[in-house]
């Protein structure tokens, strides 16, 4: 396992650097050193090494502030801090800013060799499970999306036939659907995919601060503005903007917005003259805009210029044969995240999965896995680490009578409606296919589907 794997030694006692250099060279190992923290940064910036063995104490830069700037720098190596007494309260610390592990001085040679396996080995199913993702994703997604349902895919086909266009689009859904990912892969499946993707939630800045964040200011132009500064138009100046939830942007700023969209050019605030800018704007809300402009919270003619090509994400209650395929991606995920093997998941627990509502949506989904990963800390999953709400199940709300309505017709009524809408939502509404895996007629599904006035 311990083959040609490079690794840099960082400590300022030269006996030790020397001592670890000869014996992890035994052990099939490539060794460099450094003698300190800056010239440890050194190497690591010329050198591309699988492992790092820092020592926390040295003078002028010390281990905690070399890994910060390793961290900053993103330099991709795992690194395990060597700590003396009295510096195990640091190599902690250490480890919850990043580093893999740490070991207390003195060590010994077997002690360090299997600290640097199990390195080894947590890289390794970091790897496998990345592959892994992979190939689902490559099977079963479109630009990072997964998914096997039919109107899934439909929406996968949208998303082609208009990503090398400058068309604004609508993405509409539900909280927690993906409208941001939808909207990143108009983004990367079309021709601006080399330029920017800048983001911004329209509800998440405050309203006088928002014309600023997207138009930019000139210094002077308000109290703290100190110097000029481009806002998100010009950062995605050939690129792709997200204006998510565009629904809550407010009336004053919806007239600004239009203009931009008809004349494509920006105004900075206080500034005088106009700067063009070539942006595909794609926009999304939870809300419902006709209902808006019918009230007047959201002016007509925006909308219509936002909604030249409208993209309806489904609930994942309707997307159920989804739910196994996006359990196991996030459980891969997670234990990749955590350097373990992928867990598996118990046939019980992907029935109360399935049966779920998910009001949440697939972010809810993400959620009660990541959750179920840690609380099973890396074994099967199963019913016991879903919480309460989920082993509960959607017939705790609907399926079955209240105490104080015990009746035995609403029971029945309620668990049929329910099954019917998971057949049809499994078939992409196929109601002669529903029929068949729900054991009975079409004549018979037809009059269910009258009887209970579902579309």
């Amino acid at each position: 396992m311990t083959n040609h794997k490079r690794i840099l030694i960082i400590d300022d006692e030269e006996n030790l650097r020397h001592m670890l250099s000869v014996m992890l060279t035994r052990q099939g190992y490539l060794t460099d050193t450094a003698a300190d923290g800056a010239q440890g940064l050194e190497r690591l910036e010329s050198t591309v090494y699988d492992f790092v063995l820092c020592d926390i104490r040295m003078p002028e830069m010390d281990g905690k502030t070399l890994l910060a700037r390793a961290l900053e720098t993103r330099i991709p190596s795992s690194f395990i801090m060597m700590s003396a007494y009295g510096t195990v309260d640091t190599a902690v610390e250490c480890m919850k800013m990043g580093a893999y592990d740490f070991i207390s001085k003195p060590f010994k040679k077997d002690e360090i060799v299997m600290v640097l396996k199990k390195a080894e080995e947590r890289e390794r199913l970091k790897s496998e499970n990345r592959r892994l993702r992979e190939a689902v994703a490559g099977k079963e997604g479109f630009c990072g999306i997964i998914s096997r349902n039919p109107a899934m895919r439909e929406i996968f086909s949208q998303i082609g036939r208009i990503a090398d266009l400058k068309t604004t689009a609508l993405i509409l859904g539900e909280s927690g659907t993906g409208k941001e990912l939808v909207a990143s892969a108009i983004h990367h499946c079309g021709n601006r995919a080399k330029r920017p993707f800048v983001a911004v939630n329209c509800g998440a800045i405050p309203e006088n601060l928002l014309e600023s964040e997207l138009f930019g200011h000139v210094r002077g132009a308000f109290t703290d503005a100190s110097g000029d500064k481009a806002g998100l138009f010009e950062q995605a100046d050939n690129g792709t903007l997200f204006l998510d939830e565009i629904g809550e942007m407010p009336p004053a700023l919806q007239v600004k917005l239009l203009r931009v969209l008809q004349e494509e050019e920006i105004r900075r605030v206080g500034a005088a003259e106009s700067r063009k800018v070539n942006v595909r704007v794609v926009s999304a809300t939870s809300r419902d805009l006709e209902a808006d402009v019918r009230s007047g919270r959201f002016r007509e003619d925006l909308y219509f210029r936002i909604n030249v090509f409208s993209i309806i994400l489904p609930p994942l209650r309707e997307r159920i044969e989804d739910i196994p395929l996006l359990a196991e991606h996030f459980i891969a995920k997670y234990a990749a995240d955590a350097g373990a093997a992928p867990a598996g998941i118990a046939p019980d627990a992907m029935r109360l999965l399935s049966a779920y509502d998910w009001p949440g949506n697939i972010r809810e989904l993400e959620n009660v896995i990541e959750r179920a990963t840690i609380l099973c800390a890396g074994t099967t999953v199963t019913a016991e680490c879903l919480p309460p709400k989920v082993r509960g199940g959607r017939g705790a709300v609907s399926a079955y009578p209240s105490d104080e309505n015990l009746s035995i017709k609403k029971a029945e009524d309620a668990l049929e409606r329910d099954l019917i809408r998971k057949a049809l939502a499994r078939t992409g509404g196929n109601r002669t296919k529903a029929a068949i895996i729900l054991e009975i007629s079409h004549r018979s599904l037809l009059y269910k589907l009258k009887e209970f006035g579902i579309e």
